[in-house]
């Protein structure tokens, strides 16, 4: 069988073939910027859906705020789930001073959590708060952890550099996301129903690579 086996070959050769399908479906189609077309087409990359080039929506100079946040180091990324976490390329924020955690296994969250009858995702958000340091939360999974972020901003109990807000589902997902949208927090959103935690590694992901620091 012939077949390309080079890993670098195949995610090139991917990219073209998402730019030509762009091309194809939505010729007039333009990218606001190199960042948002990387960010973009990443997602699409990662989920074969080309639903992103109209559902994946920036906020409040989020670009500029996350630029700044990775580009400064000593900040902490907050997933919401293993998943998302593990997506993420840790060897390119350790090389650039950056933390990561996720707190939904903790056993001290999840007591939490069972103690005041909440989601393990809510809980997280609530430890995350009292930590130190510049934050960006990435959300794949749980709609209650963007409620709750925003609960929290809204209370003036919670600082957040900017938000990925992308959980994938039916109760809640999109109606979570449009509140997050509408809000003042800088956030990348993947309105509607779609989105997953590969998607908001991926998001991650494209901003970094975008850095100069691999």
């Amino acid at each position: 069988m012939n077949y390309m086996k080079d890993p670098k070959g195949i995610e090139v050769e991917s990219f073209v073939i998402i730019q030509d399908t762009i091309d194809e479906i939505n010729p007039d189609y333009q990218f606001n910027n190199k960042m948002e077309e990387m960010i973009i087409k990443r997602a699409i990359h990662t989920s074969a859906d080309f639903d992103y080039l109209e559902n994946l929506q920036f906020t409040h100079n989020v670009i500029e705020e996350m630029k700044e946040f990775f580009q400064k180091g000593g900040g902490t990324i907050y997933t919401d789930t293993t998943m998302a976490l593990s997506g993420i390329n840790k060897r390119v924020l350790d090389k650039i001073g950056i933390s990561y955690k996720c707190f939904i296994s903790d056993p001290e969250i999840v007591k939490i959590a069972k103690e005041k009858q909440i989601t393990r995702s809510m809980a997280a958000i609530e430890h995350a708060a009292t930590l130190e340091g510049d934050k960006i939360f990435v959300i794949g999974n749980a709609p209650t952890a963007i409620y709750k972020i925003l609960e929290m901003v809204h209370a003036k109990e919670l600082n957040v550099k900017a938000v990925v807000g992308a959980p994938v589902g039916f109760v809640g997902a999109a109606e979570s996301k449009e509140e997050l949208f509408e809000s003042e927090i800088p956030a990348i959103v993947a309105r509607g129903r779609k989105g997953g935690s590969n998607v908001a590694a991926a998001i991650i992901n494209a901003i970094i690579y975008q850095l100069d620091v691999e």
